[in-house]
């Protein structure tokens, strides 16, 4: 009755990636959140998911008729260590904070994996302390991860990777999977799609926090809000992970960390690639050395937006690069000072203060004027790229802690704000400001 429609394609693949496994039973399935809209998008009944039968199927106590459960397996580099992975139970807050982060990744606009219900299983998991059960729901393009190729490329055959780059191909680049160099586009166009997320990561300042090869989707959507938070404050160091610590997923280590990653990718496809293994290293090397220029020219279009600038001049890097040096040296929140920028609301801000601001501040205004289309134009492309409201981490932490506690109110306050991040209301205001503390997160799972 819910409306499921069921297909079972990745348990045709070879048994090699996946197991038939019936999901464990838990205690007492209840609901937390239910993602209304996403179940409406989805064809679903919002009142049958509602029920207690629809939160026994959620969780796995009851499944929907014509339902294969399997577990998927996969691997990864952990923290540049390559080792085999599973997912274990989860604790209420963590997956509360990814249900939030998603659907503000959502809502600005950034590819990501949505959170369809939080339940709680109505048991406790075991942490530093005990904790809340819960399970998060996911919906997702697909699960397929670099991870999920490292994990054909070490244990299976050639036909096992033939047989994922093929499903893969057929999932979701349909119009190269006829092609004879299909593996080569293939990498070419996955290290593209990270490409431009990864730099709508930056522009909007969010830190993954745990980057690892698992972590890095075929797709290009977001996935995994373990440890992730956004940067108040300007700074290409900031770590927010508590087990990062020496830096290896800071902010502005992201685009190379996601190379990195891809890099990972392109030697599970070398015998896709070529016969000859040293020919098929050159032809992965040349595409990750393309992909350092596109992932330089995704940032530069998403940071020209920020700036309100349409068309490409030569030296916008020098400007943009500039301006952010001036948003470290002020300390001024990065989210705030953009949208300074845009409402022309600088006199007293922190920015202004710092020398040679009204030196840049007068490039950057005739850089607008000469692209043509007058100031108009170029305010309204920076409200489109400058959104008015993230997910501030003391609020995001504000709604987890209530949420604990049995007071769902303040996350729901907080969601409604997020959903129009780029037009809030007035009442939403207070949601614009940052904490100003040191923040740490948690992995949770």
């Amino acid at each position: 009755m819910i409306g499921w429609k069921l297909e079972h394609s990745y348990a045709q693949l070879p048994p090699l990636f996946f197991s038939h496994q019936h999901p464990t039973p838990v205690r007492r399935p209840e609901h937390v959140i239910l993602n209304e809209p996403l179940a409406q998008a989805l064809g679903l009944d919002v009142n049958e998911l509602r029920s207690q039968d629809g939160a026994a199927q959620l969780s796995g106590n009851r499944l929907p008729m014509g339902a294969m459960p399997i577990a998927q397996a996969y691997a990864g580099h952990q923290y540049g260590h390559f080792t085999l992975l599973g997912d274990g139970r989860a604790a209420l807050a963590p997956m509360l904070r990814e249900y939030i982060i998603s659907e503000a990744m959502h809502a600005l606009g950034i590819p990501t994996t949505r959170s369809l219900a939080v339940l709680n299983t109505g048991e406790q998991v075991r942490r530093e302390t005990s904790l809340t059960g819960a399970v998060l729901v996911r919906v997702a393009a697909s699960h397929l991860r670099v991870g999920t190729f490292q994990f054909a490329a070490q244990y299976g055959h050639m036909s096992d990777l033939v047989a994922l780059t093929d499903y893969a191909l057929r999932r979701h680049y349909s119009h190269v999977v006829n092609s004879e160099d299909r593996a080569l586009l293939f990498l070419r166009t996955v290290i593209e799609r990270q490409a431009a997320l990864i730099a709508q990561w930056q522009a909007v300042g969010f830190v993954h926090g745990v980057m690892n090869t698992d972590n890095t989707t075929i797709s290009g959507e977001t996935i995994d809000y373990g440890p992730c938070a956004f940067i108040d404050t300007y700074d290409p160091k900031t770590v927010f992970s508590s087990i990062d610590q020496y830096g290896r997923y800071a902010y502005g280590n992201q685009p190379s960390i996601a190379l990195w990653n891809l890099a990972r990718f392109a030697e599970t496809l070398l015998p896709l690639l070529n016969h000859n293994r040293g020919q098929a290293a050159e032809l992965a090397q040349a595409e990750l050395s393309r992909g350092a220029d596109v992932f330089r020219q995704q940032w530069l279009t998403a940071m020209r937006a920020k700036l309100g600038l349409a068309n490409a001049e030569p030296e916008d890097t020098t400007l943009i690069t500039q301006l952010l040096t001036t948003l470290h040296r002020s300390s001024a929140d990065f989210t705030n000072s953009f949208l300074a920028l845009t409402a022309d609301e600088l006199d007293g801000s922190a920015l202004a203060e710092v020398t040679g601001f009204s030196e840049w501040r007068e490039r950057w205004e005739h850089r607008q004027q000469r692209q043509g289309g007058g100031k108009a134009t170029a305010k309204k492309l920076m409200r489109t790229a400058n959104p008015s409201l993230i997910p501030r981490n003391h609020r995001v932490e504000e709604a987890l802690d209530a949420a604990c506690q049995g007071d769902l109110s303040v996350l729901h306050r907080l969601l409604d704000a997020l959903r129009n991040p780029y037009s809030p209301t007035p009442a939403h205001s207070a949601y614009a400001e940052p904490s100003g503390k040191p923040y740490r997160t948690f992995c949770g799972t």
